[in-house]
């Protein structure tokens, strides 16, 4: 499995508007064929930080996962919203298998 940790941190002001479109991404990418699992993840004790939990099937899934529409939306709606860059971290899962 490939799991890409992607860390995210948003203007306060676009907390909102940053969960909603992030929702709509991961309504299409748990229907991606390879996906695992694709989690959002708010800091309790600071809202403006997310961790993305993105798990898919292969190394190829993940990179197919960047073509899709919905990905292509996201990335473009959320653009603005970003008070920094945000870090995605590839990582190969060892367990659980598959």
């Amino acid at each position: 499995m490939q799991v890409t940790l992607v860390q995210v941190r948003v203007k306060p002001e676009c907390v909102d508007a940053f969960v909603e479109a992030t929702a709509a991404n991961h309504h299409g990418s748990v229907k991606e064929p390879g996906n695992r699992r694709f989690d959002i993840l708010q800091d309790p004790d600071d809202p403006t930080a997310f961790l993305l939990y993105e798990a898919f099937a292969s190394a190829a899934d993940a990179a197919a996962h960047k073509e899709t529409a919905h990905y292509l939306a996201w990335r473009e709606t959320v653009a603005e919203m970003m008070a920094q860059p945000r870090q995605g971290v590839p990582f190969t899962c060892l367990y659980p298998k598959g």
